[in-house]
């Protein structure tokens, strides 16, 4: 997925009302841009970090810079924006390039299921049990390599599993699809001490059928794209340690 305008290089001076940040331009301008992450955005927020935003001209809009990325001191980039993991899965899935998807044909995004949610793609091919995914934007590494998910405690993640255990009971297919925003892991956990609740729910789900799938992503200032499968590792109270893949 390729950014509609070319992203313009600034410096963080603060994030806060979760949806605001203060910049400075490469000209010196301080201006405000808007933060499209709800998270806590852990270890992300620092004063001083080298940012990539988007500008935009749009009259609608009272805010005319769209913070997309951060650059880290090492040369790699992790993405801030949460909307931007459905746009690039879905560019995927419909084009079949997630070998563990591919047989379906049909990409239907934002359906309603279970009870008062709506699932993000809803994949359908005839002969095929209907296939639900569930995305989550992960954005958090306290560990060189390790991406870990989720960097706040998340209500709502923990209904979503609930949701997919109850479509998996059901006979579909029910896939919780982790897309890392980060150019600089190699692997994936839970992060456990963040949220227990979430971590419990999550090997129970497991047990029930659950799919779990971990996709990195390549970053530039050009575009946001799906790279290759990660392993993942969980907390399982009957197993101590259990590997996805």
């Amino acid at each position: 997925m390729r950014f509609q305008t070319p992203l313009v290089p600034a410096v963080l001076i603060r994030r806060y009302k979760r949806f605001l940040a203060d910049i400075r331009l490469e000209d010196g301008r301080e201006v405000t841009a808007h933060c499209a992450n709800p998270g806590s955005m852990m270890g992300l927020a620092e004063p001083g970090l080298k940012i990539w935003v988007e500008p935009n001209d749009d009259p609608k809009k009272k805010l005319k810079f769209g913070w997309r990325l951060i650059e880290h001191a090492n040369g790699h980039f992790t993405g801030v924006d949460t909307s931007l993991p459905n746009r690039a899965l879905r560019a995927a899935l419909e084009m079949g390039e997630i070998s563990e998807l591919a047989t379906y044909g049909t990409v239907r995004p934002e359906q309603k299921y279970a009870t008062n949610s709506r699932i993000d793609f809803l994949l359908q091919n005839p002969g095929l049990p209907d296939a639900y995914v569930e995305v989550k934007s992960v954005t958090l590494s306290r560990t060189t390599g390790l991406a870990e998910f989720p960097d706040s405690v998340t209500l709502r993640g923990t209904k979503h599993l609930g949701n997919l255990a109850e479509m998996a009971g059901a006979g579909h297919r029910a896939i919780l699809f982790y897309l890392i925003q980060r150019t600089d892991c190699t692997h994936m956990t839970l992060a456990a001490d963040i949220d227990p609740t979430y971590a419990a729910t999550f090997a129970r789900a497991k047990a029930a059928g659950v799919e779990v799938l971990a996709y990195d992503t390549r970053i530039s200032p050009e575009a946001v794209t799906l790279g290759t499968r990660l392993p993942v590792t969980y907390s399982d109270p009957s197993h101590d340690r259990c590997s996805v893949n």
